[in-house]
């Protein structure tokens, strides 16, 4: 009887060590690449001196970002940039917050001569992340917001 207890002992602890090692490969699955938060604002040139615009997002991986492009563009253009698009434009700053998240943000200065020369409305922002191990996340609205002069 002792020996019909051992191997019922042995092949328990062997299913559930599978299951424990299962439970752990899980935990540690890649995540994929998210971008959280992000919001646009715009504040139009005064007498006093230059304007700006600043888009701000959270982005996550679990290897870090590397990259976060970002694109503004009028929506009276109807312009629609793809992701490779992106690949050449500016890069926001990044600056990790922890393991895996990262707080990105795209700043312009905006003098009152420029913004005379740009559309009023409604413009949109496009955003194309890019993980340390290559993921990528190419979001074409990221959000919007209003020019004025």
């Amino acid at each position: 009887m002792p020996k019909r207890i051992l191997v019922s002992s042995l092949i328990g602890a062997v299913a559930l060590g599978g299951v424990a090692a299962g439970g752990i490969a899980l935990a540690s699955a890649p995540t994929e690449l998210t971008l959280k938060n992000g919001s646009a604002r715009y504040v139009a040139p005064s007498d006093g001196g230059a304007g700006s615009f600043t888009y701000t997002v959270d982005a996550s991986d679990d290897s870090g970002i590397r990259d976060l492009k970002v694109l503004t563009w009028p929506a009276s253009s109807e312009l629609g940039p793809t992701a490779a698009e992106l690949r050449w434009v500016e890069s926001a700053k990044c600056h990790s917050g922890s393991d895996e998240t990262t707080r990105c943000t795209y700043t312009l200065k905006v003098t009152k001569r420029e913004a005379a020369g740009v559309a009023k409305g409604t413009w949109y922002v496009s955003v194309l992340a890019t993980a340390k191990d290559g993921d990528t996340s190419y979001v074409p609205r990221a959000a919007t917001f209003d020019v004025t002069h």
